[in-house]
């Protein structure tokens, strides 16, 4: 089984003596880059941080028993196994980090031993047998020490102080002595002190010492002239600054408990006394730092915390009962500050946040390979690598890998999201034990029968001449020849550690020897080997090229030894090769670098030895060295002196004995911009190159202007809000040239499916991958095709275009870049192709040079996309008006890229909906475009009809509030779909609509029920009215007092000439009007007067008029005059006059 990843490790099942491979560590937590070095693998190790784990079992001697024990040192790469035979006894032996036996460690009693604890500084090994006795032996020099007899029973504890200077030993009968230490971890004497408890002494932890000046750091301060150190120093004058306070160097005092239940505190002068009683055997004693917080975990899972004041006192913080399997002793290890993580040999693992006071569990997936019902027994966490590793009861080792994922907000993700499982690791039995240990971070597994020791290695890459090779395992390389489309396997007897192609040959070694192949008859034959201790190797046609101390020696492919390089003392001894076309590079441990020109018979000095320590400040060593093709440029990249990755490439010009840079942290070159007649390029140019740390880098064969360099993000934690999203791995390039010095050519994010750059080579880049990913690969083979090749940004389209296309090409993109339109133009004057036009247009929108683009798109035809752009110009943004032209040239990223740049949200918005990105237009809408996002609702909802996802159309048109007409309207055809809609929607318009509907299909009864629902009085009047109800008619205008209702049934009452009810009915309506026209064509003259007193004053003259010329109520008529406004009756009175 092979389970491959980006960026991270590979697992797969391995014959006897392979290695052991975790599987995919999930996304990378944000961090700072680990960049690969090339001092192990040469510069051919694989890009993306593609690794395994390979696998020692330790040469134990035939006598020994089974394992019972294991303990790593610290920092030394040294493991103590203690083992147990029924015939021979107990014995306890030293194994290196590849399971050799350390000749003269061998001890061997006739009973068990029971502890292994080791000095925390020094390779001594404090060994606590079942007789008492406990036995000090010294690495490497095989001396023993056996303490005096102070224990006559079996040895429960041993324990060293933080610094080493002090032994804890305790054992069975609960007789406890503190011994001292010297410098040199030899025990001095008899005991300082001896308790005895009478009860079985079962766990041991040290108080660390309080917190006090770092002496050190304030002397260098002081001498440095700091005035507040001189103070505290005390060397300036009296009475003025704080004095200085020195804590102890480490804490003396420490917590011991019995099997009862007691804990004691012993202090630093060895006074005990109980400081709490537990509710059973204790089983864990922990301290935390942060908190100065004891933790006590007893047998039955019970943890209770107690803060621990300055003498030692406890007082109780808490209780709480651990879930876990009874009957099962519990494993348990911290996991960071105050995170508990414990296994009780359940199917999942249990973490405890005692700061955050959480808890979650940890459970496998079948689906990664483990089996259903997997007990997990033992846990270990490494704090440098952040991965947490657990053994099964099946043979398994699962690794969760702790990452630093940031939510939108930019938070970090805490509790279980931030742990990710990979693929386990198998070997063989049940895995009883783990400890990670030593300073190179190694996993020691006890299998009940053996124990494995685990190392992590970088699976090693190399391209060069066309030939692509690739490590899949220890002694298996996948090899791919582009020039001929040949795939093969490679297997070798070595575990491989580096590799180096050329055309011709293909070359491993792993530190100790050398073996040379070549191809023959379709397969690869061996054409070499030979014992060779160097670390890195590199090749140029029959030469392979190893290093010694001050030199580098020149082979044959059988490893004679034909010339030497020497280099001075001064220059040190060469850690780093490189080749590039007829040049080497090396870079040397004392951080000199120096090119050597290898076109003649015998290699020769290009340029003389330059130390970059003298020109580069802080500059702890050299990390990756590479020369371009013509012997004029060398790139490094470094790492300062407290470890980190510097964030800048460093380009030494050999010809101007000159050092400049790129600054990563910054995204400028020291000079501070790209090109100056283009600020707001340059600007959104360093924008997107901030924040970054380059990892990888390489120049491309043929072209020696050509460089590209894969960065990673730094942490997020340390980048503002909006840069948390950026794209974590972005391949960048550049052209370098002495005259224009560093100009940038390209940047993209690394294509999703690779794991890593391995090279360039125009006109494409080459990344590793996971078997079956790659694109334009060789015809399949029994061998698994592990490299892709990407087509670069002005060659899409044109990969198989012939050299002078491939120069002109270059040539334009240079000039383009520089801003020499007159030589751009002449580069490409002879090409008449539409793709090679068409791949200019798009460079174009990398160097937002539109003048350019307009030139190009009407070479190419494209009048829409000119016309696009035209169009465009009204923009006042620059990135958006490039987003146009890539839109119409089909870059949709780069567009999105573009508009996101320039935030212009809301054409982002309009991008999205075109291109059919549904749901990032409505997040953009929703975050960043509020003013257009019941427009996108609506527009989405139309496309969710179109496809006929009518369940999401009508939540997306109740967003966009168009419901109303847009829902009926769509599910007309499902009238039943369309009724249960109305009656969940509740809304009297729905309601109206559905009456309408039911009406114009007879159903009024139904119409009446919903008209009634909407509370539309005027048509339940008049469907009444229609069906000849007038009676009920009259009861709802009268009961609702609805205008309109009432007016339509004045006209029905009218109609039928029905006076009195008409004018009733008029009035509701406070149509008083036609209320006094019907009593004037009636002769109500009585509720005439009424009526026109409470109409307007043109009524009131019409009303006044009548009573006049009746000649029968001229009281009427004078009070009505007298009613209307005096202009009013000036106006009646022109107007009869007029008429007369």
């Amino acid at each position: 089984r092979l389970c491959c990843r980006g960026n991270t490790t590979r697992r797969f099942s391995r014959p006897s003596g392979a290695a052991l491979h975790p599987g995919p560590r999930g996304p990378r937590g944000h961090r700072a880059p680990r960049r690969r070095t090339e001092a192990t693998a040469q510069a051919h190790s694989s890009p993306g941080d593609m690794a395994v784990y390979f696998d020692h079992r330790i040469e134990a001697p035939d006598s020994n028993g089974a394992p019972c024990q294991i303990a790593w040192h610290s920092s030394q790469p040294v493991l103590g196994v203690a083992s147990l035979s029924p015939a021979a006894g107990g014995s306890v032996d030293l194994y290196l980090q590849q399971g050799e036996h350390v000749g003269n460690s061998h001890i061997e009693r006739p009973f068990q031993p029971t502890v292994l604890r080791w000095h925390p500084a020094k390779p001594v090994l404090a060994v606590g047998w079942e007789t008492g006795e406990v036995l000090l032996h010294t690495h490497p020099t095989g001396e023993q020490t056996t303490l005096s007899s102070a224990h006559s029973a079996c040895i429960t504890l041993l324990e060293w102080s933080s610094n080493g200077s002090r032994l804890v030993t305790g054992d069975q009968l609960g007789v406890l002595a503190v011994w001292r230490a010297d410098a040199r971890g030899r025990l001095q004497g008899a005991p300082l002190v001896k308790h005895d408890y009478g009860k079985p002494l079962t766990c041991c932890v040290f108080r660390p010492a309080p917190p006090g000046e770092d002496v050190a750091q304030l002397a260098r301060a002081a001498v440095s002239g700091d005035e507040s150190a001189l103070d505290m120093f005390g060397w300036r004058k009296a009475g003025k600054g704080t004095s200085l306070k020195l804590g102890p160097q480490e804490g003396l005092s420490c917590f011991v408990s019995t099997d009862d239940g007691g804990v004691h505190c012993l202090d630093e002068k060895g006074k005990s006394s109980q400081v709490l009683s537990a509710d059973g055997p204790v089983q864990k004693l922990l301290y935390l730092e942060r908190r100065d917080m004891l933790v006590v975990i007893t047998e039955t899972l019970l943890l209770s915390q107690y803060s621990v004041g300055p003498e030692g006192g406890t007082q109780e913080l808490m209780k709480v009962k651990l879930s876990g399997k009874s009957g099962h002793g519990a494993d348990m290890d911290w996991a960071g500050q105050g995170l508990l993580i414990t296994a009780t040999g359940e199917v999942v693992i249990r973490l405890w946040d005692l700061e955050r006071d959480d808890n979650y569990v940890l459970s496998l997936d079948v689906n990664l390979g483990f089996e259903s019902g997997e007990t997990l027994n033992c846990v270990s966490y490494c704090a440098a690598k952040g991965i947490l590793a657990a053994g099964t009861g099946r043979g398994r080792i699962a690794m969760w890998r702790k990452v630093h994922l940031t939510n939108q907000s930019g938070q970090k993700t805490d509790g279980k999201g931030q742990w990710h499982l990979q693929t386990p690791t198998e070997v063989e039995g049940n895995v009883t034990q783990l400890q990670w240990g030593s300073g190179l971070n190694l996993l020691a597994a006890n299998g009940v029968s053996t124990v494995l020791i685990l190392s992590e290695h970088v699976m090693s890459a190399h391209f060069s001449q066309q030939v692509a090779a690739v490590q899949l395992t220890p002694n298996q390389l996948s090899l791919s020849y582009f020039s001929t489309g040949a795939q093969h396997s490679l297997r070798t007897d070595m575990h491989v550690k580096g590799i180096c192609v050329a055309k011709d040959t293909v070359t491993v070694w792993n530190g100790k020897q050398v073996s040379v192949f070549e191809p023959a008859g379709g397969a690869l034959c061996s054409a070499g080997s030979f014992p060779c201790e160097s670390l890195v190797l590199a090749m140029h046609e029959e030469n392979i090229y190893t290093v010694e101390p001050n030199r580098v020696q020149v082979r044959t492919l059988q490893g004679t030894v034909k010339q030497l390089l020497a280099f001075s003392e001064v220059e040190g001894t060469p850690a780093l090769l490189n080749v590039c076309r007829t040049f080497l590079a090396v870079g040397t441990d004392t951080m000199h670098v120096k090119v050597f020109d290898l076109s003649r018979r015998e290699a020769k000095p290009h340029c003389t030895a330059k130390n970059l320590a003298e020109l580069i400040p802080g500059l702890g060593a050299l990390s990756s060295v590479k020369c371009n093709a013509n012997g004029s440029q060398v790139s490094v990249l470094v790492t300062r002196a407290d470890g980190s990755p510097d964030c800048r490439v460093y380009f030494y010009d050999v010809e101007m004995d000159i050092l400049t840079y790129f600054d990563f942290s910054t995204g400028r070159p020291p000079t501070g911009s790209f090109q100056a007649e283009e600020p707001e390029r340059a600007h959104s140019d360093s924008s997107e190159l901030c924040g970054r740390c380059p990892v990888t880098q390489f120049w491309d064969e043929s072209e020696p202007r050509l460089f590209v360099c894969e960065t990673e993000a730094m942490d997020p934690a340390m980048l503002s809000p909006a840069r948390v999203e950026q794209d974590e791995v972005l391949v960048v390039s550049f052209f370098t040239t002495q005259e224009h010095g560093l100009l940038l050519q390209d940047s993209y994010p690394r294509p999703a499916g690779v794991q890593g750059l391995l090279a360039l080579d125009v006109p494409f880049y080459y990344f590793t991958c996971k078997p079956g990913e790659s694109e334009g690969a060789p015809a399949p083979s029994s061998a698994p095709q592990m490299v892709s090749r990407r087509a670069m940004r002005d060659f899409v389209g044109l990969e198989d275009c012939d050299k002078p296309t491939r120069d002109a090409m270059l040539n334009f993109s240079f000039y383009l870049t520089i801003g020499d339109m007159d030589e751009a133009f002449k580069s490409i004057k002879l090409i008449k192709s539409e793709a090679v036009w068409e791949n200019m247009a798009r460079m174009c929108v990398k160097t937002r040079r539109l003048d350019v683009a307009r030139v190009c798109l009407g070479n190419m035809g494209h009048a829409r996309g000119a016309r696009a752009l035209r169009e465009a110009e009204a923009e006042p943004e620059l990135d958006a008006r490039v987003a146009v032209l890539a839109t119409q040239l089909g870059m949709l990223e780069d567009a999105e890229r573009l508009y996101r740049s320039c935030r212009r949200f809301d054409l982002l918005n309009k991008f999205y909906q075109a291109s059919g990105q549904w749901q990032h237009a409505v997040e953009t809408a929703e975050t960043h475009d509020r003013v257009h996002l019941r427009a996108t609702y609506y527009s989405y909802a139309k496309h969710l009809e179109a496809i006929r996802e009518h369940g999401l159309a009508l939540e997306h048109y109740e967003k966009s509030d168009t419901y109303r007409f847009e829902v009926p309207r769509m599910l007309l055809e499902d009238p039943r779909a369309l009724e249960d809609y109305v009656k969940k929607m509740n809304d009297k318009s729905l309601y109206k609509w559905w009456a309408q509907y039911m009406e114009s299909q007879s159903d009024m009864a139904t119409a009446l029920q919903y008209y009634g629902y909407a509370q539309d009085y005027l048509s339940l009047v008049r469907v009444h009215c229609y069906l000849g109800n007038v009676q009920k008619a009259a009861e709802i205008a009268n009961e609702t007092g609805n205008r309109a209702a009432s007016y339509h049934l004045a006209r029905q009452y009218e109609s039928q000439e029905e006076i009195k009810q008409s004018v009733h009915f008029y009035t509701r309506a406070q149509a008083y009007n036609n209320a006094i026209r019907l009593c004037k064509e009636n002769g109500l003259d009585d509720q005439l007067m009424n009526l026109a007193l409470l109409s307007n004053p043109e009524d009131m003259m019409e009303a006044a008029c009548y009573y006049e010329e009746k000649g029968a109520h001229m009281d009427r008529a004078v009070m009505l005059y007298h009613k209307v406004p005096a202009s009013h009756r000036h106006a009646h009175a022109h107007a009869h006059r007029h008429r007369d």
